[in-house]
């Protein structure tokens, strides 16, 4: 290929890559969009995107190991990306190994062999550093001066739309705190095991969905709205929430209405999720065959997001220990749910229940491991530091 057909190759790869950047709002799929492409613009063999954790004084990226994805958190300082993070300058490297620079950790986990490495600095609109653009061994030869300017302006393209991603993305964390410390605000006065009943319910919702076929987008919505299914439970008095007995039908009748009071403190909100939060309160207890409650409604009647919350909800609520009952196995409460399809639940709900039970199984163990974590992390942030070796 002559010098000039080379050079509109470049061109016309660059316009695409401004293009699919500029297309992805989504945080996680703009960072894979840009690390596959700049590997393919560079005729690289791997490309890493580093981002600053200015929090914890790291860069994090995103690793395969195995069948598995990863996050690859280093000191700012330490390995050529860190190197290019602290100091702003961009690094080429013929061969790795014989750089001091170069941590060979990664290669001998992962089994890789790095040979050649190019990093330069991703910088934000006010000159501070974002990350870094690393990519490594070129397929043909070493990578040239002007591989290190294309890789430059390829930063510079992408920096503002990383910026842009991260901004978003800490509204919407910032979103989905308040929406979760909302729920628990009604979970505190009606159970114990709050926080982890919230989380698990949560990621089975979204992974009901998406085995129903949802859009990403969909599923990642009934996940984050799911924890407020039980907002409405503020407005019950302890006396019937909290009471130890079987409730009379009086006291019942008093405790339906929580889906009408949950419904009723979400709707009409400007926020879209809070706005399913709301069809999800009013509608997750109401049965596929119309004998629940508040309104007795029937199959497609009921909103599909209640549908999943529901058995979701159910099925954590089974394998729960509770102050009124005893912790079943995963196997007995799947049984249930399976032995109700068509009654209580949604068969289409149930049966994605059944196809995804080891994704489920997945998301229960690692929440339940996640909470006795945060539970250490806190207890060693409380105690005096001799004390923190026995937890």
């Amino acid at each position: 290929m002559g010098r000039r057909q080379e050079l509109e190759k470049r061109q016309s790869l660059l316009a695409r890559f401004g293009r699919m950047v500029a297309a992805e709002t989504h945080f996680d799929g703009l960072l894979v969009i840009i690390a596959d492409e700049v590997r393919n613009i560079l005729s690289a063999d791997r490309c890493s995107v580093f981002l600053v954790d200015a929090y914890k004084g790291e860069l994090w990226t995103r690793i395969a190991l195995g069948m598995e994805e990863k996050i690859l958190r280093i000191p700012l300082g330490q390995g050529i990306a860190g190197f290019v993070a602290k100091t702003g300058s961009a690094v080429n490297i013929r061969d790795a190994y014989k750089d001091t620079r170069f941590a060979q950790d990664l290669d001998r986990i992962t089994g890789y062999q790095t040979r050649s490495v190019l990093a330069v600095p991703l910088r934000g609109r006010d000159g501070k550093s974002l990350g870094v653009f690393e990519v490594l061994n070129k397929v043909k030869g070493s990578f040239t001066e002007e591989d290190e300017g294309l890789l430059r302006i390829l930063a510079t393209m992408a920096a503002t739309f990383i910026e842009n991603a991260t901004l978003y993305e800490e509204l919407r964390r910032s979103h989905l705190e308040t929406i979760y410390r909302m729920a628990l605000v009604a979970e505190y006065r009606d159970q114990e095991d709050t926080g982890r009943h919230l989380r698990r319910m949560s990621r089975f919702s979204g992974i009901l969905a998406q085995g129903m076929g949802l859009p990403f987008a969909e599923a990642e919505d009934i996940r984050y709205a799911a924890p407020l299914h039980d907002i409405g439970k503020v407005a019950i008095p302890d006396s019937i929430l909290r009471k130890p007995d079987k409730l009379t039908p009086e006291e019942f009748d008093e405790m339906k209405k929580h889906t009408v009071f949950g419904s009723r403190m979400l709707a009409n909100a400007e926020s879209r999720l809070l706005r399913l939060a709301a069809k999800i309160a009013v509608g997750h207890h109401e049965w596929w065959d119309g004998a629940g409650y508040p309104y007795g409604l029937k199959g497609e009647a009921i909103s599909l997001e209640a549908r999943i919350v529901t058995v979701a909800d159910v099925f954590d609520a089974l394998s729960s220990k509770r102050a009124y009952k005893g912790e079943w196995t995963v196997e007995d409460a799947l049984h249930y749910i399976e032995e109700r399809a068509g009654k209580q639940f949604d068969p289409r709900v149930v049966a994605a229940l059944h196809d995804k039970f080891a994704d489920i199984l997945q998301a229960r163990d690692e929440e339940n491991r996640r909470m006795i974590e945060d539970e250490v992390a806190i207890l060693r942030h409380l105690l005096p530091a001799d004390s923190q070796r026995a937890v």
